[in-house]
Order: C-alpha cells, then structure tokens, then sequence
C-alpha cells in the first residue's frame, strides 16, 4: 500500500473546534472616537483585524486617519469605504494613495447614508472603480443583511449582493440577534451562488451605559439614525450587567461545521468597549481549550 493510500480524509471539523477558530480570528469594528487609539492599544492584540466605521457627520477623515494610525502600530486595520462620501474619481486616487503609502491591505466597503452623493451612489460603483485604478487591497469586505435593510427591498438586497460578490473577497453581516435568521439567510446566500467567506455581525460584551454614551458622542442627528436601525437590540441591553453575546454564538456554532454554508468567523462591533469585549473573547477561548 503507498503512502498516498495511506493518507485518510481529515475529520469533518466539530461545532466546538468551528467556534474556536471563529473566536480566535475575530474581526473588531471600532468606531473613529479620539480614545479610540488608546483603547485599541491598551487592550487589543495585534493579531486582531480591525476595521474603523465613517459616520455622514465627520466624513471619511477621521476613519482613514485611524486606520492609518492603527496600522503604523502594528494592527490590520480596515477604514469603511462609504461609496457617497467619495465625492469623485479624484477623490478615490487620493484616497487609494494614502492606504497604499500606508500600507494598508484591508477595506470594507459600503453605500453610507449620506443624503447627497458624489459620483459613486452605492457600494457597487466603488468597488467598480476601484478596480479600473488598481488598488492594491487583498481583503475587501461588503455588508451582508440577515433580517434585510429598512429602506430596500429583499430582491434589489439580494441583486446587490450577486453583483457585488465577483468584486469582494468577503461578507460582513450587519446586527442579527435571532441566530436562526442569520443561518437561513447565509443557506440562501450560498445556494444563490455567491460563495464568499461570511463573518456575522455579533455586538460586544458591552453595557447599556456604553451604549448611551456611544449613541451621544455620535451627535444629535447621528445618534437618531444609530438608534432607528438598532431598535431591535436596545433592549437586550436593559438586561441586568448588560448583554452577553453567548447564547448568540451557541446558537450559531453549530452551522459553522455545516456544507450548506459559508459562515466563518465573527465580526464584533465593540462600540469602543475594548477591554470588556476582549475580556469576553479570552473567556471563552479559555473555556473553549
């Protein structure tokens, strides 16, 4: 017998070893704050992948800025791309430049919610451009919606995501909390054709005090947008200590040593509660090994 007949299949991998390997590469969403750089270096490792969100209010500054500044400490870290704040072609080559000088090989793209837009309306025609000015990026993100968006159909989300996919080396879920959603919703993903790895969106282990501070330190109008597309989370977060993403990741586990699926790791938006939510990922990782 040869050795390549001795070789057997590895074992299918188990929902506990499924879920300690989303754990142990987790992505972070962190949001553009002054502290937000102290709080990343005092509590994070750089083996975490990072990426800083862009808000209508202050523009794609402050999250490049980030990014950059995060990079040059070592981190991986991703700016969000809001296709309606790239005023235009211009714009995007100097934006390109900045993260190619810097280093940077990550983004995450997304449309933004910005009323008024520049030459790119959605998250397709940058990606779009992006490619016809060569960028340099080996990871670029684009959202993914389980329970559908506010303001679009399912179909035209659905469309979106297909055309979108070819230019995308990943999919990133906004906020789901009914576990069940997400993987009906990832089963279709992936019989629709559209294979690319999934993170799911998963909050923090974080208070509803952080919560309030956050959704204030957005600004008025900020904040209102912020809570009008949380509304289906505050609560949870009225919970004695705060919430608790564990029985949202138990739920899950299972479906991530599934075939019929592309789920593969967690994206945690922290709200800049770092050093909780870290605390919780070690935790479980502990409790996991």
């Amino acid at each position: 017998m040869t050795s390549v007949q001795n070789r057997q299949t590895p074992a299918p991998r188990t929902g506990k070893q499924a879920l300690a390997e989303a754990l142990r590469n987790a992505t972070y969403e962190i949001l553009p704050f002054k502290s937000a750089e102290e709080k990343v270096l005092a509590h994070v490792p750089t083996d975490v992948a990072l990426t800083v969100t862009t808000t209508e209010a202050k523009g794609l500054g402050p999250t490049i800025d980030l990014a950059v500044k995060l990079g040059e400490q070592g981190y991986r870290a991703a700016p969000h791309l809001a296709a309606r704040q790239v005023k235009d072609r211009a714009h995007l080559t100097d934006i390109v430049a900045r993260l190619r000088e810097a280093g940077t090989d990550s983004v995450f793209v997304i449309g933004g919610d910005a009323v008024e837009a520049g030459e790119y309306p959605d998250a397709l025609s940058l990606l779009v451009a992006l490619e016809e000015i060569g960028h340099p990026f080996t990871t670029v993100g684009i959202g993914g919606y389980p329970e559908g968006h506010g303001k679009i159909s399912d179909e035209l989300i659905e469309q979106a995501l297909k055309a979108k996919a070819p230019h995308a080396t990943q999919v990133i879920t906004q906020l789901c909390f009914d576990g069940d959603t997400t993987i009906r919703w990832a089963r279709k993903v992936a019989a629709d054709g559209v294979d690319l790895p999934i993170r799911v969106g998963i909050p923090g282990a974080i208070s509803r005090q952080k919560l309030i501070r956050v959704s204030a330190g957005l600004g008025l109008g900020q904040s209102a947008k912020f809570l009008s597309k949380q509304q289906n989370m505050l609560w949870r977060f009225f919970l004695p200590g705060g919430y608790s993403p564990n029985k949202l990741i138990e739920r899950l586990t299972p479906a991530f040593a599934q075939s019929d699926n592309t789920l593969t790791g967690f994206h945690v938006f922290t709200f800049n509660d770092l050093e909780s939510t870290e605390a919780w990922r070690q935790r479980r990782l502990a409790k996991l090994s």
